[in-house]
């Protein structure tokens, strides 16, 4: 065989031996664009990420693949020009299958020059959605990990704040107590009741201090939400006002929990009273417990389990999501001041915590908010 004879045979040997290659891999989506984005080429690969078959695609330009307002922003254009200007473009991003889901592709594009003439691009695809997905989960645990820790760091300073805070008030109110026994003259008597009530007050303060920072003594007793709820009910109407209107939709039938009534009496009236405030032209509270399966957010690494949950929805103006994350951080309040200690939502946040659950906020600007007080459901 003369040597131009021997070279074409080798020529087509090589050329069917890549071929073979290309059409052998399945995880990569491999195929060629002429320089305006046309698809020349498709693989095995490209069919099972994206969907397509090669007569579906082929001879159509590769826009095809991006997101409609990516595609109209022109992006798959500008990621060929980075491509041929800079010698290569990577990237991730979300595409689009044939039957219109999407999916996180990493992306390589490479320039292909021929005598210093652009003649395409190799394009190579690779679906990494299973992997995206476990980096945001991480992200998010780790993100949840932090705030469980900042708020046990905030609870640990409270819990010393509030215990001195006590010793302190206890001292003042027993001294009150004494004078007010020896104090006949009425005007005196009036100020004295007036700093025994505050004084009361700030005992109430240092109760939800306490709460918040797991330092309060629980006393645990059976608990039927729809009882609890009936027995309540006209309370919380009350403290809601007359332009709430307030619904309370707790079925009975739900586990019999172990908690401490009247904590949590003081967690539900609180959040109704927080709805109120954020209503003050009126509007709707409701109040509903369901068991459901979730997991507990502050534990990283926890796993979905059954959990009853008492939830207090409102219509009113809804947190700012950049206030969400510390709602329940002792003296932190979205009220103006003088209106709130805030010290509510973290009395419902250290009672939930303490009691072995977890407090959930769903909230959106101008419709509204709904706090879930989670606790673990018993084991029958």
């Amino acid at each position: 065989m003369n040597q131009p004879a021997k070279a074409k045979t080798d020529l087509r040997d090589e050329s069917r031996q890549f071929a073979l290659l290309v059409n052998s891999v399945t995880d990569y989506a491999l195929y060629m664009l002429d320089p305006s984005g046309v698809i020349q080429t498709w693989n095995p690969g490209g069919q099972r990420i994206k969907g397509y078959q090669a007569a579906d695609v082929v001879g159509t330009n590769f826009s095809r693949f991006y997101l409609p307002e990516e595609a109209q922003a022109g992006l798959p254009e500008r990621n060929l020009r980075t491509a041929a200007l800079e010698g290569r473009y990577v990237a991730e991003g979300w595409r689009l299958r044939q039957d219109g889901t999407r999916f996180r592709a990493s992306v390589v594009i490479d320039p292909i020059w021929e005598d210093g003439e652009l003649v395409g691009f190799a394009k190579i695809t690779r679906d990494i959605t299973e992997r995206h997905e476990a980096q945001e989960q991480l992200l998010q645990a780790q993100r949840d990990l932090l705030q469980a820790q900042k708020m046990e760091a905030i609870g640990k300073f409270t819990l010393g704040l509030a215990h001195d805070f006590n010793n302190l008030l206890t001292i003042v109110a027993n001294c009150l107590d004494l004078i007010s026994l020896r104090v006949k003259d009425g005007g005196v008597a009036k100020l004295i009741d007036t700093a025994q009530r505050a004084a009361e007050r700030g005992a109430l303060l240092t109760r939800q201090l306490l709460t918040f920072g797991k330092g309060q003594t629980l006393v645990p007793e059976a608990v039927d939400l729809a009882a609890l709820m009936a027995e309540c009910e006209a309370l919380l109407r009350r403290s809601a006002g007359d332009a709430i209107a307030l619904t309370v939709e707790v079925s009975r039938g739900l586990p019999t929990l172990s908690l401490d009534k009247a904590q949590l009496e003081a967690a539900i009236l609180n959040l109704v009273c927080n709805s109120r405030d954020a209503m003050p032209k009126g509007g709707t509270i409701l109040i509903t417990a369901s068991a459901r399966q979730t997991r507990d957010p502050t534990l990283p690494n926890a796993s979905e389990s059954p959990y009853i949950c008492l939830s207090v929805r409102d219509d009113g103006a809804g947190i700012e999501a950049d206030q969400q994350a510390r709602v329940f951080e002792p003296f932190f309040t979205t009220k103006p001041i003088g209106r709130g200690s805030g010290l509510g939502l973290s009395q419902v946040f250290g009672f939930t915590a303490q009691s072995g659950g977890f407090t959930e906020l769903q909230s959106e600007l101008g419709k509204g908010t709904r706090v879930s007080l989670c606790f673990p459901a018993p084991e029958h």
